[in-house]
């Protein structure tokens, strides 16, 4: 697809499809930080403050490296790749977290739950379940107007 007609398909908007998608990626590597957040904070007996600042800190970490290795795969330097990744990422992964976060805060018990609980587990699902349909319009929206995902899509 050819510069002039990508951006044409851009401002046409975005499709729930290319949507879905974006935010699937950002909750992967969301989803996969936090729970290794979780599983170091446990297993270390932290509390359940410094077990969030990592769960989400490794969220943002893992979340800005899946769309780096796909942006590096379409050829951009480590450079632009990391501008983009930050770009398409920051206000997705911000809203996932804040929402599943939330989430995980108000479900009785949730915080106090271990990882063996079913609880824990339900409340992290439950989270990413509602953080995926919160991020998707979010995401659907900003790839509708050349930002966030749009970035990345560019370069795929």
């Amino acid at each position: 697809m050819d510069n002039a007609h990508h951006q044409e398909h851009q401002r046409a908007g975005a499709s729930w499809a290319m949507a879905v998608k974006a935010t699937l990626h950002c909750l992967a590597g969301c989803a996969i930080g936090e729970i290794l957040g979780m599983v170091i904070g446990t297993a270390l007996g932290w509390g359940n403050v410094p077990t969030m600042v990592v769960a989400i800190a490794l969220a943002f970490l893992f979340g800005y490296s899946f769309t780096l290795f796909a942006v590096r795969r379409a050829g951009l330097d480590l450079r632009a790749a990391v501008k983009v990744a930050l770009a398409a990422d920051t206000v997705s992964i911000a809203v996932m977290e804040l929402v599943d976060n939330s989430i995980i805060a108000l479900v009785p018990g949730a915080m106090e739950a271990e990882l063996a609980d079913g609880l824990f587990w339900s409340a992290l699902l439950g989270g990413f379940v509602v953080a995926f349909l919160i991020t998707t319009p979010v995401n659907k929206w900003m790839i509708g107007r050349g930002k966030g995902h749009a970035v990345a899509h560019a370069h795929h």
